[in-house]
């Protein structure tokens, strides 16, 4: 079993095969700094190849998801040396992030509560399930600070499409849970927290009947079939099927299925 690390802006909890990951900024609303980013890409390195890990969740402390960077920060950084190239070094290392995030094995599940802006939006589109609160604020609010939503673009035209994409980076559109849902940015609406809590439960029991090697697999597959030409990206689904067949996981579904029980992953972990 992986050992985690110790964090500051992170808290971890660890439940059987879920490790929750809360952001521990209650007092800046959660806002991204280089610490919290670095932590965040420090926890999914290591726990990447630990299958006894099926489920990310991620949440805000304080009843308040993520808004976004640290604006204090950007203008520490406009008042330093004005370096063009370093600061774009900083503002990629946040992309590296998100595709990082975005195809981790484990499923990755966003709780969002109180306000998602900008980065913070940018991040409840890259999980496999989000769950968002009726009353959540949400807001791509970059271009009203002068400056391009620049590493969450992809991401977020990916899940609304171009169309919906432009509308909300352009005019700073400010929308609420309902609305973020019927957009394809989640894909549940709570009413409270506790309802959060209770969607949660359902969707981490759903997962504990999946085996973890093969929803890893499966979302290597998703990525690469958007990557690849068709054939290649059915070659690699092959090769993907063949291995999964022969493991030990593959080997444990089929004679569950055949025995008529449920296999020995499938297991409540919520």
């Amino acid at each position: 079993m992986t050992t985690l690390p110790a964090t500051n802006a992170l808290i971890l909890e660890r439940e059987e095969s879920v490790l929750r990951i809360w952001f521990n900024r209650p007092e800046a609303r959660n806002a991204l700094t280089a610490e919290v980013t670095g932590e965040l890409a420090a926890v999914l390195d290591l726990v990447r190849d630990d299958r006894s890990i099926r489920t990310l969740v991620i949440r805000g402390k304080g009843g308040v998801f993520c808004a976004g960077g640290d604006i204090k920060g950007f203008k520490s950084g406009m008042q330093g040396s004005g370096n063009a190239d370093e600061i774009a070094r900083g503002n990629r290392a946040f992309g590296d992030l998100m595709i990082k995030l975005n195809e981790q094995p484990q499923v990755v599940v966003m709780l969002v509560e109180g306000g998602a802006v900008g980065g913070g939006l940018g991040l409840a589109c890259v999980g496999d399930v989000t769950i968002v609160e009726r009353e959540t604020r949400f807001q791509l609010s970059e271009t009203s600070l002068g400056i391009p939503p620049a590493q969450i673009a992809p991401f977020v035209v990916e899940r609304v499409g171009l169309t919906t994409a432009r509308r909300l980076m352009l005019t700073g559109a400010r929308f609420k849970g309902e609305e973020a849902v019927r957009l394809g940015i989640g894909h549940f609406l709570a009413d409270g927290a506790d309802d959060l809590d209770r969607i949660c439960t359902d969707v981490l029991s759903q997962i504990a009947n999946c085996a973890p090697g093969a929803n890893a697999v499966t979302k290597a597959i998703l990525f690469e079939a958007m990557r690849r030409p068709r054939a290649e990206a059915l070659d690699f689904a092959a090769r993907g099927f063949a291995e999964c067949m022969l493991s030990e996981e593959g080997r444990e579904g089929v004679a569950a299925f055949i025995e008529k029980r449920k296999a020995r992953w499938s297991v409540s972990d919520a």
